[in-house]
Parts: structure tokens; C-alpha cells; sequence
């Protein structure tokens, strides 16, 4: 989870990278957003996407999914969900409405201050779920 900082101008890139990934389920990297915008922006570079992500996350429209081992990617659903990743592909799915929350067991036993909590799930998405075989990964529990 992220503060936002102070709201920024919601310029045409923002408003266009914002709507593409509005449009989506799919939790696009950088890329995939670079390439989703580039029909309406044809100019833009990937270094203005890779900001104006950046800047969109830290405003609190989006939030950045940092699962480990992959690469960052981003969800336009910022309500507070868990994510389930595909240890084949790297796919990464929503998981709503999970009962259990150590936010409240984390705040009393640290001296941090909880700013959000995310969960990732480890899993074979659909796709892969055909070739592939059900053992793990070394790490993964």
C-alpha cells in the first residue's frame, strides 16, 4: 500500500496510462502498459510510461506489485486485495475477501508502523495447469 502524496495534474498520459490499466485484469508490467498506450500515444517513450507509473502509484491511483522473483507490474484496483502468482508463467491474479489479516498481530508485536499488507499466493494458472506438474518449486511454501 502506498500514501499519496499531494495530488499532481492528471495530464493526458496519466489520464490514458490510467485507463488502460483501468481497462484490465491482468496486472501489466511497464511494458505491456508502454505497449497498451502506444495506440493512442504513438510518441511516447517507455521512460515517460516507467514515470508516469511511478507518479500514478505515488498519487494513489495505482499500486505497484512487487512479487518476488518478477517483474514490478501494476494494478489500477487499489482496494486492499491479495495477489496469487503463477510460479510457471509469472501470471498474476486478484484475491479478494481473505479473512485472515495479521495487520492488527503485526502492529502489536513491532515497532513498525503498518502502512498496508499485501499477500501473495503461489500457484499454476489455468493456462499452465496442463503441461505442467504439481511439485513446487525449491523456496516456495
Amino acid at each position: 500500500m502506498n500514501t499519496p502524496s499531494p495530488a499532481r495534474r492528471l495530464t493526458k498520459q496519466r489520464q490514458i496510462i490510467l485507463e488502460k490499466l483501468r481497462a484490465v485484469t491482468s496486472h501489466p508490467t511497464a511494458d505491456e502498459v508502454y505497449d497498451m498506450v502506444r495506440k493512442d500515444l504513438p510518441k511516447i517513450s517507455l521512460g515517460t510510461v516507467y514515470r508516469n507509473l511511478e507518479v500514478l502509484n505515488a498519487d494513489g491511483h495505482i499500486q505497484i506489485i512487487r512479487a518476488p522473483g518478477g517483474q514490478k507490474r501494476f494494478d489500477a484496483d487499489t482496494s486492499p486485495h491479495h495477489h496469487v502468482v503463477c510460479i510457471h508463467c509469472g501470471a498474476v491474479g486478484d484475491v479478494f475477501n481473505v479473512k485472515d489479516n495479521p495487520v492488527d498481530q503485526t502492529r502489536m508485536m513491532s515497532d513498525f508502523t503498518i502502512l498496508g499488507q499485501t499477500t501473495f499466493f503461489y500457484g499454476i494458472c489455468p493456462q499452465c495447469q496442463p503441461k505442467s506438474v504439481p511439485n513446487a518449486p525449491r523456496g516456495i511454501s
